[in-house]
């Protein structure tokens, strides 16, 4: 358990006697502290794995975590079993199991369902009148103002009181008491509840609150600079004043503050966690050490709650290269060509290469050259699997089975495929379930008191109702993957699908996601109930989008957001500019100092070469404006940098980019 670690690593994995916060610097090895850790509370402390609990925020992490374990714990015959018991999980998964195990405390109905974003604006539009309501950015604002009440523990009375501060949030705070109520008569809950709920309910129930601290024997927290208020005061009701406590965190990497994380918290846990110790993790085990003189130079322009400072045993490496180019288009072309006499020169991969920006629309011009000359590459931050149109409308289906309350989902599938059910029916319809406070598909049950003007669409809603009851009562004792058989057998989805699209490729990916959807669900389908099976994953897919990069030989193209917590041996960091980075809308104080973390983030990704690029012009809304460079290459330490554009390139590297060149064209003509 403590093999191979540093002196510091090994205190935090064996301290246990007052609460612990382990400083964890970019690539200082955090996720093998944590695991270790765990490991050493039940070999060496004795605590029984059930009443273990780690958190940290996506999925992929807590998969991760749970991976290590299994490598590191020594159990024999009972390795996987034991490694299973520990709770390793997201926030929100958290949530979600305090929620389920006293669903009647909250105030839910059997088979209650969890909405995604896209189901919070549909009901926020309909709650809001309607000139506010078609228009997508109020949406939308509001949706952020209810999010950041939640997330900030902040309840509707205190919105409308303290923080209607401007027409968009006195709008957000005039619905958020009907949006709740909303939400509570669909038997739903959206992303934040998980954690608001819980917390409100914690913190008014004693016999609940001292139930699940009974149940965590030990808590370990990842990433805790990102978390925001809501999350800071679970996880001190669910430690109380106990030292069971471990959490991990670097200010210096809080890159989400503008989703509610407050970097502070690290600073509140001296004061709110008596005996508080602190183990700072400042070897890197990722980058040279003239990446890490420029990342530790950068950040020290920022005022800090703890000081550390980065270092390595990987030698001092290359200078960084800096990149000034003409345009944007430049900018792309020499990157990509730099790539290719990189390969050749040096015969590494494409996976080796990562192009990090910060903003998604920066990516363009990239794809455009890496695919003009022929390189694979993988774009992060696509379509998520859980996005898919199709994966929405089956997990609709499911919904409102294990939920016929569920008015969101009922108005996703009623015409999906087509029954010909008229908008004005189902306006109708709507107006009568709210006059009378009942969901939509218990109103389609009394369609003969609306006095429809179109009989065959009264028809065909009582087919589909019908349709839903002998469906949701065979759920209760079919197995999950009968239930999603029948139901795309039942309404002819596959072969809708087919009469909507030309396009047979097209038809055969929608028709592999649902495949892969129904595998899932079959293989969750042994251990749980339809509505947990749907709930985890609803849950999976807000929490994660697609992550699935795998292990294809392609360069990475991604945002300095979606980078943080991966490494590449070659980073081009792009866009180096003022309004680029730093960010146009980020440039008050606080602001800048986000910024500077998110550069930060993106120099401490680079295993062994780093180069930063910028553009003298560059196209923006049609037009070509000037650009200066960011004030971040200024901070770097000028004997650590290589200005490209001011060296001269000798014959020989002309020779050997010329080689490259050809050799590409040739790869072109080959598969061509």
């Amino acid at each position: 358990m403590l093999s191979g670690l540093n002196s510091p690593q090994k205190q935090a994995v064996r301290h246990t006697e007052s609460p612990l916060l382990v400083l964890a610097g970019a690539g200082s090895g955090k996720t093998t502290v944590i695991t270790r850790k765990i490991c050493w509370l039940m070999e060496k402390c004795g605590l029984p794995p059930e009443n273990i609990f780690a958190v940290t925020f996506t999925n992929k992490a807590a998969k991760e975590m749970r991976g290590r374990i299994l490598a590191t714990a020594d159990y024999g015959a009972n390795k996987v079993k034991i490694s299973e018991a520990v709770t390793i999980c997201t926030f929100h998964a958290l949530g979600l199991k305090i929620i389920s195990a006293h669903q009647k405390e909250f105030g839910l109905r059997k088979g209650f369902n969890i909405i995604d974003g896209e189901d919070s604006r549909t009901i926020i539009k309909n709650l809001l009148p309607l000139a506010q309501g078609s228009d997508k950015q109020i949406v939308y604002s509001v949706q952020q103002c209810i999010s950041n009440w939640k997330g900030s523990l902040i309840d509707p009375g205190q919105a409308l009181s303290e923080h209607a501060e401007n027409p968009d949030a006195l709008l957000a705070a005039k619905i958020f008491p009907e949006y709740i109520n909303t939400l509570q008569a669909y038997n739903v809950l959206d992303f934040d509840d998980l954690i608001y709920l819980p917390v409100r309910k914690l913190q008014e129930n004693s016999q609940l609150r001292s139930k699940w601290q009974q149940k965590i024997q030990y808590l370990l927290v990842d990433e805790y600079q990102d978390t925001n208020k809501c999350q800071y005061e679970l996880v001190k009701i669910l430690t109380g004043n106990r030292p069971c406590l471990t959490v991990v965190g670097d200010d210096d990497q809080s890159i989400y503050t503008w989703r509610g994380a407050q970097p502070e918290n690290l600073g509140l846990l001296a004061n709110d966690f008596a005996n508080l110790c602190v183990i700072k993790l400042e070897q890197n085990y990722r980058s040279t050490g003239r990446i890490l003189k420029a990342a530790n130079q950068l950040i020290d322009n920022n005022e800090h709650i703890f000081d550390k400072k980065l270092w390595s045993t990987l030698g001092y490496g290359d200078q960084i290269n800096i990149l000034e180019t003409k345009s944007d288009v430049q900018e792309a072309e020499k990157i990509v060509s730099d790539i290719q006499y990189q390969i050749f020169r040096h015969r590494r991969q494409f996976k080796d290469y990562a192009i990090l920006y910060r903003s998604n629309h920066q990516s363009r011009v990239f794809e455009k050259v890496l695919a003009e000359n022929n390189i694979p590459y993988y774009l992060s931050g696509g379509t998520s699997f859980f996005e898919r149109t199709e994966i929405k409308d089956i997990l609709g289906y499911l919904r409102l089975i294990t939920n016929p309350d569920d008015d969101a989902a009922f108005l996703r599938v009623i015409n999906t495929p087509r029954r010909h059910i008229g908008t004005k029916t189902l306006a109708q319809l709507g107006k009568y379930a709210t006059e009378n406070g009942m969901a939509m598909v218990v109103a389609s049950r009394e369609s003969e008191k609306l006095g429809l003007s179109n009989s065959k669409s009264q028809a065909r809603l009582k087919q589909f109702i019908q349709w839903l009851d002998d469906i949701s009562l065979r759920s209760e004792n079919e197995s999950a993957d009968k239930i999603i058989n029948r139901l795309l057998e039942d309404v002819d989805y596959i072969n809708w699908l087919r009469e909507l699209n030309q396009d047979d490729k097209a038809v055969k990916r929608r028709v592999e996601s649902i495949d892969e959807l129904r595998s899932w669900v079959s293989h969750l389908g042994h251990k749980e109930s339809l509505s947990k099976i749907v709930s985890h994953i609803l849950l999976m897919g807000t929490l994660d989008g697609d992550e699935s990069k795998g292990e294809d030989n392609r360069v990475s193209l991604m945002t300095l957001h979606a980078a943080k917590g991966l490494e590449f041996p070659n980073v081009y960091l792009v866009g180096m500019e003022e309004n680029i980075l730093p960010h146009h809308a980020c440039q008050d104080a606080d602001g800048i100092c986000e910024e500077r973390r998110l550069a930060y983030v993106g120099i401490t990704r680079a295993q062994k070469r780093l180069s930063l690029s910028y553009a003298i012009s560059r196209k923006k809304h049609g037009e070509q404006v000037t650009c200066e460079p960011s004030r971040f290459i200024s901070e770097l330490p000028e004997d650590d940098l290589n200005w490209v554009h001011k060296q001269a390139v000798d014959e020989k590297e002309k020779q050997q980019r010329g080689d490259a060149y050809l050799s590409n064209i040739r790869a072109l003509l080959d598969n061509a």
